[in-house]
């Protein structure tokens, strides 16, 4: 008697049940994918903020140091209506050595002007960076690399940052030959602002030197003119400038300013007349706080504390923020 041997078949997926485990896949994916992002985004705003207490242990470390906070720059007139060369300097320059920067910093001959592809002008500072900037590369001429950008700018007021003919400063943490100790914070340092956020190659206007009063809506600026530079604000963490490393409370954070060229519209900064130029009169900035972090904008207060701010957050109440010496005392904000 012959034993026939049974074949055990094999089934394969059929089309529609491929299609099915496909589709639950792609569901799952697609599930997964914003709750990925949202935890990468969650990381990149902790580090941020992580990155601007580490600026404002370095700013104080500076204080204990020199028993003042750092200008902006430091600068000297000669006599004739000008400014001497050199010492243009940013305040992020100045505190290099409580950034881990020391070696940077021992380079560095503050009364000389730094000289691109030569002075530390062409260093990436880490700290100065947001890990959500878009543009973390440097600003070349051709194929030198001349500067690196930052996206921690310091709090240089509401408008008015700095007389060219007298040496005033504005009413904010930090200006060109600013020596500021915590007895010039009528407000308290817990109520005003030291640095904020900001976003690299910034287009903004310079130098028209005709703004005076504070301009009463984002859309008014582009009116004021002035060379318009399309991508190089913020781009040089050296220059102590408002327009690199700077930022003004006179727009909210985030706010749309539009400056229309062409077939484009921009989202500029702008700056009457940039702090110990040739141009006669004072300056004056309207350099926005910008962020990634979507609805937000992460700033330091002189006290040493890092927070977010709501974009939404009353005008008002931002340019009292942005103010040393209005008397205002915010408590919550």
């Amino acid at each position: 008697m012959k034993l026939i041997k049974s074949r055990s078949r094999r089934h394969a997926f059929t089309l529609i049940e491929l299609l099915v485990v496909i589709a639950i896949i792609a569901i799952l994916i697609a599930l997964l994918l914003p709750a990925v992002q949202q935890a990468r985004e969650a990381a990149r705003r902790t580090q941020c903020r992580n990155n601007l207490k580490q600026l404002g242990l370095a700013l104080h470390n500076y204080l204990d140091a020199f028993t003042v906070f750092p200008p902006s720059f430091a600068v000297s007139p000669n006599g004739g209506g000008g400014y001497l060369p050199g010492g243009q300097w940013s305040a992020q320059a100045r505190v290099l050595p409580y950034v881990d920067q020391g070696s940077m910093y021992n380079t560095i001959d503050f009364s000389q002007s730094y000289t691109p592809g030569v002075s530390p002008a062409i260093d990436r500072v880490p700290m100065y960076l947001c890990p959500s900037e878009v543009q973390d590369r440097p600003r070349t001429s051709g194929s030198v690399v001349e500067y690196y950008p930052l996206n921690y700018a310091v709090n240089m007021g509401t408008w008015h940052v700095f007389t060219n003919a007298t040496q005033e400063q504005g009413n904010g943490a930090f200006a060109p030959n600013s020596a500021n100790k915590p007895r010039d914070f009528i407000d308290g340092m817990t109520n005003t602002l030291c640095a904020a956020e900001v976003k690299a190659f910034t287009p903004y206007l310079r130098d028209g030197d005709g703004a005076s009063a504070t301009p009463p809506a984002p859309t008014g600026v582009s009116a004021l003119g002035g060379e318009f530079k399309t991508n190089s604000g913020h781009t040089e963490w050296v220059d102590g400038r408002a327009h690199q490393t700077g930022f003004t409370t006179t727009f909210t954070p985030n706010t749309f300013v539009p400056h229309v060229v062409g077939a484009d519209t921009y989202d500029i900064d702008f700056t009457n007349c940039r702090e110990a130029k040739t141009c006669t009169g004072p300056t004056y900035a309207a350099v926005t706080a910008r962020s990634y972090h979507e609805g937000i904008v992460l700033v330091l207060l002189m006290d040493g504390s890092a927070r977010a701010v709501s974009e939404n957050i009353n005008l008002q109440t931002w340019r009292n923020l942005g103010q040393r010496n209005d008397g205002e005392v915010l408590g919550e904000f």
